[in-house]
């Protein structure tokens, strides 16, 4: 009888750990040059070939979708299985989510200006009599308006970098809210000169300069965000992560 238990255990842990061995994963994103970005189809960049390294490591396959960021950021948050990157790290978001690690290099946020246009502000107080052009849902427009900014009124929600920087280039904003390095690679896939033509107005020093994060929404298993981190920690263990960086930057 007692053998027989035993072989019953021994088969439910079987069932399990393949069950665990065979699970897919959603990844969401949005278009991020360079880090994340679809190119001939194929989602692509520093931290999407971080995420395939990881993958690749743990055995366990990804369907991955670039889509609007506030879309990828709801999609994440009520379902399981769903990865969410590159998402930064912040006080408001710490328990929402279920944090794997950094995918991206060290980055800052900053209000970017025009430099023609001569724009000068010393605080978020001066900031508020100018419209600032931001991401619907990503964590730069969430901090401004923690700090009292209303969406609509200073700021300019959009979906992708690209339209908020035309915008800025059409004086429809005063203000861009962006990471540096999406900024200054936007900037220079355009033909421009990032130092003669944007002024970082004010950094958003709040939101840190850390990398960004892989993450999963509270309905995930525990077991499968570890199994992630894990992988994560290999791969830099193993230089392959340094390697990426290397070839992105």
């Amino acid at each position: 009888m007692n053998m027989l238990r035993l072989l019953t255990w021994i088969g439910l842990l079987c069932i399990a750990a393949s069950a665990h061995a065979a699970t897919t994963v959603t990844c969401v994103t949005e278009e991020n040059r360079p880090v994340n970005f679809l190119e001939n189809g194929k989602v692509t960049g520093f931290s999407t070939e971080v995420i395939q390294a990881v993958l690749k490591e743990i055995d366990v396959e990804c369907d991955f979708h670039v889509m609007p960021w506030a879309r990828a950021y709801s999609t994440a948050l009520h379902s399981e299985n769903v990865l969410i990157f590159s998402i930064l790290r912040t006080p408001e978001r710490e328990q929402l989510f279920k944090w794997v690690g950094v995918v991206s290099p060290p980055d800052s946020s900053y209000l970017f200006a025009l430099r023609e246009r001569k724009l000068k502000i010393h605080s978020l107080s001066d900031a508020l009599n100018y419209k600032i052009g931001t991401i619907n849902g990503d964590a730069r427009e969430q901090y401004l308006e923690s700090k009292g900014f209303v969406k609509g009124l200073q700021l300019q929600g959009n979906a992708l970098p690209k339209t908020t920087y035309e915008k800025l280039k059409l004086g429809r904003v005063d203000f861009w809210a962006m990471s540096e390095i999406v900024a200054l690679d936007l900037v220079r896939r355009e033909g421009g000169d990032p130092e003669q033509i944007l002024v970082r107005a004010l950094h958003l020093s709040e939101l840190g300069s850390g990398g960004s994060y892989m993450a999963f929404g509270p309905k995930t298993d525990d077991y499968l965000v570890e199994r992630f981190r894990k992988g994560l920690e290999t791969i830099k263990v193993h230089g392959i992560f340094a390697a990426l960086h290397k070839k992105w930057f």
